[in-house]
């Protein structure tokens, strides 16, 4: 590591030692909003946010080492989720915007996302459009300079504290499947917009349902033109499936080093478990990293979906074997913030980005170059 590199890591390591939050975040809605902007303003304040993002948007222009060294230290410090409401907007909407957005609209949003003035959410799946988002229903069309959409989405993260969402709907009623398909900025404030929150099994009401009657947005909140919002939403997916989650990786492999030390000798089977879980941390860990660095000034490529369906099956075998070392009524399981909480939650891993069988088909299909299956 050069010594620039070792200064970073230092520099780092001494501010999120001194900043991190003390208090739990709170479990959902309004307070959790303002916890996770309050958190997000003091890493922009002091330089923290949008590391590997260019200096033109707004970022550090670092290099991909640099952000993935403050991930590291982010998960040593037990700094909140990175999987919280700030996560679409820095890791979604953000890169897609740096990717395929006008001048007007980065001008605009970039700024807003990495100051910690905004929140984000995602509006893809649908109740019968999930992983399969080529068939979505949702709909807008055409009404001179704006796009009038109907419709319903689910399981959009966020959505009753987001102040804007990136939006998957049909433009081109003639066209088939995702050749119909645009990418939108759309204001959650819009008239004509129900959002209801949906309690899981973990507890917080962290998805919702979307519902538009007639909402109106302006054309010019197209991201990467009018019906190509396919190339653009597999974009941000690419995002999301590769290096989005690195931190909370980086975090999972941390907190397995903390269950081999509470694991007792005389458990020769458990300890055998997570050693497994050890290796299969730093080796999906290390394809990350790999994975980020050849994917640095790029769009990610397909082989994220690896990485994401790795690291899902991996966080669900992880939780499963804290509840079974610590038990199921134990302090360390019980809780919002206890592994119960991490092992329910777990369970959307396969399904959220696009489900497990659905990433093994992207798999086989643009990186190993198998045929196609049945559509």
């Amino acid at each position: 590591m050069t010594a620039a590199m070792s200064t970073f890591r230092r520099e780092a390591r001494q501010w999120l030692e001194v900043n991190v939050p003390t208090e739990p975040p709170p479990e959902d809605g309004p307070a959790s909003r303002e916890y996770v902007l309050g958190w997000q303003r003091k890493q922009a304040r002091d330089g923290w946010t949008g590391i590997a993002w260019p200096r033109d948007v707004g970022g550090r222009g670092l290099s991909v080492l640099e952000q993935i060294v403050w991930f590291e230290e982010y998960a040593r410090a037990g700094a909140p989720s990175p999987l919280d409401a700030s996560f679409v907007g820095l890791n979604h909407a953000g890169p897609t915007l740096i990717a395929y957005g006008t001048p007007e609209q980065k001008a605009f949003h970039l700024p807003r996302i990495l100051a910690g003035e905004v929140i984000w959410c995602q509006g893809f799946s649908e109740p019968g459009a999930g992983s399969d988002l080529a068939s979505l229903k949702t709909r807008g069309r055409v009404e001179g300079n704006e796009l009038v959409i109907d419709g319903h989405k689910i399981w959009s993260s966020f959505a009753d504290i987001a102040d804007w969402q990136e939006l998957l709907i049909r433009t081109d009623p003639q066209a088939r499947t995702s050749a119909a398909l645009s990418w939108v900025i759309c204001p959650m404030n819009a008239p004509g917009m129900t959002v209801r929150p949906i309690r899981t099994m973990a507890g917080p009401r962290k998805y919702c349902e979307v519902f538009y009657d007639s909402v109106r947005v302006p054309l010019s909140n197209v991201v990467g033109g009018l019906n190509n919002g396919w190339a653009t939403a597999m974009s941000t997916l690419s995002f999301e499936r590769g290096t989005a989650a690195l931190a909370l990786l980086i975090g999972l492999t941390l907190k397995v080093e903390t269950l081999l030390a509470a694991c007792p000798a005389d458990r020769p089977e458990m300890r055998l478990r997570l050693a497994r879980l050890r290796a299969e941390g730093a080796s999906i860990r290390a394809t990350t990293y790999r994975f980020a660095l050849d994917s640095e000034n790029a769009v990610p490529d397909a082989s994220g979906s690896i990485i994401r369906l790795c690291f899902a099956e991996f966080a669900q075998r992880v939780t499963a074997a804290a509840i079974d070392l610590y038990g199921i009524d134990a302090p360390e399981v019980v809780g919002t913030h206890g592994w119960g909480h991490d092992y329910l939650d777990a369970f959307s891993e396969t399904i959220a980005g696009g489900t497990a069988e659905i990433q093994r088909n992207i798999i086989a299909e643009r990186v190993l170059g198998l045929p196609k299956g049945p559509r």
